[in-house]
């Protein structure tokens, strides 16, 4: 990683290291001057940021284990998988899906995802009243806390209910572990190549939370395996407790628009449940099409409550006054509904239409983690070389080839011949979406509204995962239904991954456009003592 300090660099700077609206410059230009900085050594910053890595590592590790493990988990626990016997979580809405066995496992991936696409909407803003850092270590501590009681869940209901609460800590976390580090490292290249790191988190936690699901199941009792987890996010949280330093909040003494966020929260709640639940009752059902009505009215009395009567909007709307940004949303929601669909499809075709173990599928995802390593260094070297829709586009086409790929293999194949490539293809696009959404959003605000622009993209990586597995489910049960093919309904689905990540490159290559800044770092700029300080940048020629 390059000096933090460093404020010049031989190379032009990138579109998305730039970007800044002038509104929002003068907007926060007297809160700026007068916040009081926190000194930090530069063995501390590196300290601080690594243990931060470590922490959203740790989320991942979690939350991906249910994903290549889930069946597995499943059936230890006592819920049969198969056509009729594949339930909802009866605790939030009951009702079976017939002729599809993917939901069963679904329930939990969708369940988990939605409370922490939800929290992610309103912890950036909880971070900048209560302190960041002090949100960041709620977070952890809540992932520690039901990861180990979910070691000690013996019913499915009770194992789906922990695993959405440790899906809050996430959606805490993430927002506030993105604002530290942006307000500790301002827009430049030090941030630029901090945040590729960060976007590394998911497809590396992955891998790892694969791998040791499928040792466990295994070889093992699966509880130790939530065990290790606890501990592991122990030692890295209680470290960060340790070495963060005293925090003033952005915004100490700042309102939170809990009104904003209920209608927020509801709307989206809402509107992803009607799609998650409409694959198995159809959307004739009453409770369906009123959800569904409720969901839109909820949405619109949100941005109308949001740009006409909020004094501190939970989501201020003149982020979107940025160019292009409105186009940018929809790239990126409909990207990560593409991921999350081809990344499922393949761990269920995998599992289910071929048998493969756990284990099995950890050992196939390992060049997914080798990918996205490769992903985090090409992205960090191409952001001060392409402009923001042409970083974007290359995402999009790595998930378009890698989609096609797992739609158009046989029913039983050999690995390497189209999964490998999928997967390797496939671990690119997160990294290159995440790393230029994420820049674009953190250099388009001032310091106050960091967690803001964290919890926008969080949410939409986040929701994206969870909403495009409802849309996929939906179109799998229906085609298995009437052409009495399950592979025929996976296959459909991952169709429909393709259509997503095509309309995305479309829409980015057409209407995304980013205008010129020639910002690096935060107006102010100080050095005292040869220490670096957060809330300052430093200039060094």
């Amino acid at each position: 990683m390059t000096e933090m300090s460093r404020a010049h660099t031989d190379a032009p700077l990138s579109v998305i290291s730039r970007v800044v609206t002038a509104e929002s410059h003068e907007q926060h230009l007297d809160f700026l001057e007068n916040e009081v900085p926190v000194a930090l050594r530069k063995a501390k910053r590196y300290t601080i940021t690594f243990l931060i890595l470590l922490g959203n590592l740790v989320q991942f590790v979690s939350m991906f284990s249910t994903v290549a493990g889930g069946f597995e988990f499943t059936a230890k626990i006592g819920r049969q998988v198969g056509p009729g016997q594949a339930n909802w979580m009866a605790a939030a809405y009951s009702c079976v899906f017939d002729n599809c066995r993917t939901t069963s496992k679904m329930a939990d991936i969708v369940f988990s995802r939605l409370t922490q696409s939800a929290f992610v909407l309103i912890s950036g803003r909880l971070g900048a009243v209560y302190g960041h850092q002090k949100l960041l270590l709620l977070g952890g501590a809540i992932i520690v806390i039901f990861s180990l009681v979910n070691a000690f869940c013996n019913t499915y209901d009770s194992f789906v209910a922990v695993r959405a609460l440790t899906g809050v800590g996430g959606g805490i976390l993430m927002p506030n572990a993105v604002a530290t580090l942006t307000i500790m490292l301002p827009p430049g290249k030090s941030r630029n190549i901090t945040l590729a790191a960060f976007a590394a988190s998911p497809p590396v936690g992955a891998l790892i939370g694969a791998l040791l699901a499928g040792v466990f199941l295994q070889y093992t009792e699966w509880k130790w395996h939530f065990i290790l987890i606890a501990c592991f996010g122990t030692l890295v949280f209680g470290a960060l407790c340790f070495v963060l330093p005293e925090e003033e909040p952005v915004d100490k003494g700042g309102k939170v628009d809990y009104a904003g966020a209920g209608l927020g929260l509801g709307g989206l709640l809402l509107f992803n449940i009607v799609w998650n639940q409409a694959p198995s009752v159809g959307f004739g059902m009453p409770y369906v099409i009123v959800m569904l009505v409720l969901s839109v009215l909820l949405i619109t009395v949100f941005f109308v409550w949001e740009s006409r009567f909020a004094s501190e909007p939970i989501m201020p709307l003149t982020v979107f006054n940025t160019p292009s940004f409105k186009a940018l949303i929809f790239v990126i929601l409909f990207i990560y509904m593409s991921v999350g669909i081809s990344l499922w499809y393949m761990v269920a075709w995998q599992q289910l239409i071929r048998g493969w173990t756990v284990l099995q599928v950890a050992i196939g995802w390992i060049p997914f983690g080798i990918g996205a390593s490769m992903a985090v260094a090409l992205a960090a070297w191409l952001i001060p070389r392409l402009d923001a829709q042409y970083v974007l586009a290359l995402g999009c086409l790595t998930s378009v080839a890698s989609t096609v790929l797992l739609a158009t293999m046989p029913e039983q194949q050999l690995y390497w011949a189209q999964v490998f490539p999928a997967t390797f293809l496939g671990s690119f696009c997160p990294d290159f979406v995440y790393v230029a959404a994420q820049i674009i959003a953190s250099n388009s605000v001032g310091k106050r509204d960091q967690g803001v622009a964290g919890s926008l993209i969080g949410t939409l990586n986040l929701y994206g995962n969870s909403l495009g597995l409802g849309f996929a489910g939906t179109i799998e049960v229906q085609i298995a239904k009437y052409r009495a093919s399950e592979v025929l309904g996976f296959r459909a689905a991952l169709f429909f991954g393709v259509a997503l990540a095509t309309t995305a490159l479309v829409l980015d290559l057409v209407f995304v456009r980013m205008p010129k800044d020639n910002r690096e770092g935060w107006k102010s700029s100080g050095k005292r003592n040869g220490e670096n300080v957060i809330g300052e940048y430093t200039e060094e020629k």
